[in-house]
């Protein structure tokens, strides 16, 4: 049986990848890791519209998962138009535009005051939320403000 042409790619991901330690990443492996990766995009996704869920580590699992297993997806991926600049400039350390950062923390206080307002009367809940929020807050902050 004829290998697949990126078998002999040195650019494909995988092979690039798997060539510096010696093998190549096998067929079970690349399905594996390419549908974590579209599970972590759907994940992220998702995560844009629900705060509680990060948004970027997902988007970034997705960008490794498919860097090493489909240079097509991982290509998509970066090149998307909602969500490549997003991660290139985060992979980058380029950073992250200021109205993005406004507008995460904004809806993630919204989303979390809502929450531990009216979601539940625990107050240990309370607590662990606005935790939750405050460590998202200082990372927020902490990355570099994109200038354009």
């Amino acid at each position: 049986m004829p290998s697949p042409p990126e078998a002999h790619d040195p650019s494909y991901p995988a092979q690039a990848s798997g060539e510096s330690r010696g093998r190549t990443i096998s067929r079970i492996t690349r399905t594996i890791l390419i549908g974590i990766g579209t599970a972590s995009l759907v994940v992220g996704i998702v995560g844009i519209f629900l705060p509680i869920l990060p948004t970027t580590p997902f988007l970034l699992l997705a960008a490794a998962c498919y860097i090493r297993s489909s240079k097509r997806f991982y290509n998509w991926l970066i090149s998307n138009r909602l969500f490549g600049d997003y991660i290139r400039n985060y992979i980058e350390r380029r950073g992250v535009p200021l109205r993005v950062k406004v507008s995460s923390l904004a809806l993630l206080w919204i989303t979390i005051g809502c929450s531990a307002a009216f979601a539940t009367d625990t107050l240990w809940v309370r607590i662990v939320l606005v935790v939750i929020a405050i460590g998202v807050t200082v990372h927020i902050v902490s990355l570099r403000t994109l200038t354009r």
